[in-house]
């Protein structure tokens, strides 16, 4: 490989075997082997994951190729599914390719997700030591480093406490700051800054530009906040169920991404197998959202319509819901929340009506959540679903503008009221 390239993509494709032993452990295994002799629901399989026939594969990446310079900056997008984690994943040599070639021009220090490259029973020290060894790093190097690595993390008051106490936001902040200062010539990052604080997100987006300016460390990096990419990035890769759309341009990859379906319509939206976060309690979940109208463009004065069925595993009183509104830039816009109610066991539908007040032309989606009241009274998530029920906000008859004239850039996410002009004489 020549060597003013640092990574080299050469067709590779990934395929995954589908309902194989060997995903997960022993015990998992025959646990599923007793629950299909007793012809028993899998015990082990994931809420909403649906199973998969011995032999079915799947194609995480097609036939994909690029070339990344020294001292580039790549953000890498795409919708859930895309193969972006997948693409990480075999430059980071975690697993290899069905196909193709991955050519690397120096060592790579990578955060997959929360807690990868962490053994638990360590302290945070001594993680930071075993990192450093696996880049190749002797002792001495890695003492020059320590103090740095731990004033930037953030962390010093709990640095000689296993990490398997740390929280999520901290493992982030010292898996992070070991991985900005250890020396390795090609930094990939996999939406992880997206656990920490924002303060803390600002602080890494610096700091990866100062290492990629001052050190010509090349970086990759893989985020659904549209503004941490073009706050970073030079350059954007945009993928698609496995294939590479676009490489070039930050801007021209985000509008691509946008028009090629980052939010797409369903009336009825299935949420058995949608993913989520593992720390949610599971005691009501989202089975399905039905949309109210045959399409998902509304003005500012309508309320968005929705039929939520929940699947509560008991009687529950004081269930709320709530839906964190973003713009589909990633832009956190607010926060709504209904009053109680109660779901019995079993199957619930509940009917909700969303004022869209206020709200710009553009498209926009929500996390979904359920809370309730625990018996110490505070609020448990018991479902959380991020990306869902997407609108286009169009308030051409109300203002008598037309939509596209609308810049969310520079105007903002609030369309106010014409103003009033009247003769004082």
């Amino acid at each position: 490989m020549a060597e003013e390239i640092m990574i080299k993509i050469d067709h590779i494709s990934k395929e995954y075997m589908l309902g194989q032993i060997g995903g997960t452990t022993l015990r998992d295994e025959l646990q599923r082997f007793g629950a299909r002799i007793r012809r028993k629901e899998d015990p082990t399989k994931k809420i909403g994951a649906r199973e998969y026939k011995n032999g079915e594969t799947f194609l995480a990446l097609d036939d994909v190729s690029f070339d990344v310079a020294p001292g580039e900056r790549i953000g890498i997008i795409g919708r859930n599914g895309a193969g972006k984690s997948t693409l990480l994943k075999l430059i980071s040599r975690v697993t290899a390719p069905t196909a193709g070639m991955i050519g690397l021009n120096g060592r790579v220090a990578s955060m997959l997700e929360v807690g990868t490259g962490f053994h638990g029973e360590l302290t945070g020290r001594e993680n930071i030591y075993m990192n450093g060894a696996i880049l190749g790093m002797t002792k001495r190097e890695i003492d020059a480093k320590i103090e740095d690595i731990i004033d930037f993390s953030e962390c010093r008051q709990f640095i000689d406490t296993p990490v398997k106490r740390y929280s999520s936001g901290m493992y982030v902040k010292l898996a992070f700051s070991v991985a900005a200062h250890l020396d390795s010539e090609i930094m990939i990052m996999d939406e992880v800054l997206a656990v920490g604080d924002m303060a803390f997100q600002k602080k890494c987006l610096g700091k990866m530009n100062d290492v990629s300016n001052a050190q010509g460390r090349t970086i990759l990096y893989v985020s659904h906040n549209m503004n941490t990419i073009r706050q970073l990035c030079t350059r954007c890769i945009l993928l698609d169920r496995g294939h590479l759309l676009f490489d070039g341009e930050v801007e021209e990859a985000i509008a691509r991404y946008m028009d090629a379906g980052g939010v797409s319509f369903e009336k009825e939206i299935d949420l058995r197998n949608v993913p989520r976060p593992s720390w949610i309690s599971k005691k009501v979940l989202f089975e399905k959202a039905e949309i109210q109208r045959e399409n998902n463009v509304y003005s500012s004065e309508e309320s968005l319509d929705l039929i939520y069925t929940l699947d509560a595993a008991d009687d529950c009183d004081g269930v709320r819901f709530m839906m964190v509104l973003f713009h589909q830039d990633s832009t956190r816009i607010g926060k709504t929340e209904s009053e109680g109610f109660e779901v019995h066991r079993g199957r619930n539908e509940i009917a909700v009506s969303i004022p869209l007040e206020g709200l710009a032309d553009g498209q926009y989606y929500f996390e979904i959540s359920v809370l309730q009241r625990n018996r110490s009274f505070a609020r448990e998530k018991c479902d959380c679903i991020r990306n869902m029920i997407p609108i286009t906000i169009c308030n051409t008859e109300v203002f008598g503008i037309k939509g596209e004239h609308w810049r969310n850039d520079y105007w903002g996410y609030v369309m106010l009221k014409p103003i009033r002009v009247n003769d004082c004489r």
